[in-house]
């Protein structure tokens, strides 16, 4: 069957649905099309700019009936910028949209049942105040078509600079300090980096703030040795309220990577601190945090419920970071052991233990899928409960192998992804476990994205399991 739509072709289609990417889809006469900037239920004109045999996509040319959950979005460069794909629909149909999401994920990828779903799944987690809940943001910067000096975000797919300092998601300070910055750029003649030319000082700003201790850092990306003037910089900066830390990164790579991996203090200290619950956490420049504090603590609450801990069990936490999981997991398990691949982030996780005077934690740096069977098989460490959080792709078959054969009463699956998750409950229900509850938690209001925590227990016996899974190794 060909294709009968082609390229520049004007259709008129009804918004159904909303993909991966925040893009509305709707369908004519059976042939599916992506239309970015469309919300759920809107009727819109469309011009098709790019035409497969079985899917196109197209851009928004007029709304011809707007949806009833359409809304006037608060940044009024949200449709230039694409980092807030879908503020422009209601946030309680976003919050339904995210349900029916994970949802339909569990069933169609998962082979959940529907009825065991309505019997397990719990409404999504939303925000009160969905807006300026963002404690990071990265600025790129540049120059406009006049030569001067921009910091905002770029336009969604490219490198291009919307000029924009005010974000509607991002913390209200970050405005004054951004402009700060540009000034003493242009006084002391800083020029921005340009990427074509790997010419220019200054590459991005990325700004982080403590949701609780209103700690402010900023640290500054360069394509060089140092900053000029440093000290003035930092002297200005040192006058905004909360201000903790002014560093800078040293970056002469020709890349797409933000963060270099040199690093050199221009004023305070080299983190910040904050809390997640009653855990106190130090973050550098470098380290991965969660950049929703607050609906972070109900994703670690959630988690932490579905574990059931009672005091005595052994718990493995996976894809463990900076250990923010695990020491929250800590304060009520016997012992907690934490695996991570990158080696700077288990030496915070290890800080933060030491912080806190948490000792029951301990963490190992490497693939899950290479310790967890090594420490398993040759130093014996059991797990009554082993707690995921694996990137995006989900966990490698090699862990999922490993954990059903360590047998734990309960996992706990956190995801970024329901996609991947659906894919490894289906690997775990085949195996001997079964879904039990299942909850969404909204991190990143208005944008298609949203954290899933899947708690699944055991129901074979241990004797059934390892007859599987030899059986498995001799197939």
């Amino acid at each position: 069957m060909e294709c009968f739509m082609k390229k520049n072709d004007m259709v008129k289609v009804t918004i159904e649905d909303i993909g991966v990417n925040g893009e509305g889809i709707g369908k004519v006469d059976g042939y599916t099309l992506f239309i970015k900037d469309a919300v759920i239920g809107d009727v819109v004109e469309a011009k098709v700019t790019k035409a497969k045999k079985n899917y196109g996509y197209a851009r928004l040319v007029n709304i011809a009936d707007e949806s009833e959950f359409r809304v006037t979005p608060r940044c009024d460069v949200a449709r230039q910028c694409g980092g807030c794909q879908i503020q422009a629909m209601s946030y309680a149909r976003q919050l339904e949209y995210k349900n029916e999401k994970v949802r339909n994920n569990l069933i169609r990828l998962g082979g959940v049942p529907q009825e065991l779903l309505d019997e397990v799944m719990e409404p999504v987690c939303g925000m009160e105040e969905p807006y300026r809940y963002r404690n990071k943001a990265q600025f790129p910067v540049g120059t406009d078509r006049e030569g001067n000096i921009i910091t905002g975000f770029y336009a969604g797919r490219t490198h291009q600079i919307i000029p924009h300092m005010d974000c509607a998601i991002g913390r209200a300070e970050n405005k004054e300090i951004l402009n700060i910055i540009i000034s003493f750029m242009k006084e002391f003649g800083l020029s921005p980096y340009d990427e074509t030319s790997h010419k220019g000082l200054i590459r991005h700003i990325l700004i982080r703030t403590g949701y609780r201790t209103g700690e402010i850092m900023v640290c500054i990306v360069i394509n060089g040795n140092g900053i000029p003037h440093g000290d003035t910089l930092a002297e200005r900066l040192a006058e905004i309220p909360g201000m903790t830390s002014v560093t800078y990164s040293v970056n002469r790579e020709k890349t797409n990577v933000i963060m270099g991996r040199e690093a050199g203090l221009l004023w305070g200290q080299a983190y910040i601190t904050d809390y997640i619950g009653d855990i106190k956490y130090q973050i550098s420049p470098l380290s991965f945090y969660q950049v929703n504090p607050v609906q972070t603590e109900r994703l670690y609450e959630t988690a932490l419920e579905y574990a059931g801990l009672h005091g005595d069990e052994t718990v493995w936490d996976l894809y463990c970071g900076i250990g923010t999981i695990s020491l929250f997991l800590a304060q009520k398990a016997k012992h907690v052991y934490g695996v991570e691949i990158v080696p700077q982030a288990i030496e915070d996780a290890k800080k933060n233990a030491q912080i806190n005077g948490i000792e029951n934690a301990r963490f190992y740096v490497g693939k899950a899928e290479d310790v967890l069977p090594e420490k398993y098989e040759n130093d014996g460490i059991h797990a009554d409960i082993i707690v995921v959080d694996p990137p995006r792709k989900g966990c490698e078959e090699s862990v999922l192998h490993t954990m059903v054969k360590m047998q734990p009463e309960r996992i706990v699956y956190v995801s970024c992804d329901s996609a991947t998750l659906a894919r490894d409950v289906k690997y775990l229900r085949g195996s001997g476990y079964e879904v039990k509850r299942v909850k969404g938690v909204d991190m990143f209001p208005h944008t298609g994205h949203t954290e899933v925590v899947c708690l699944l227990s055991k129901l074979k016996s241990s004797k059934h399991i390892e007859v599987e899974l030899k059986m498995d190794k001799l197939i």
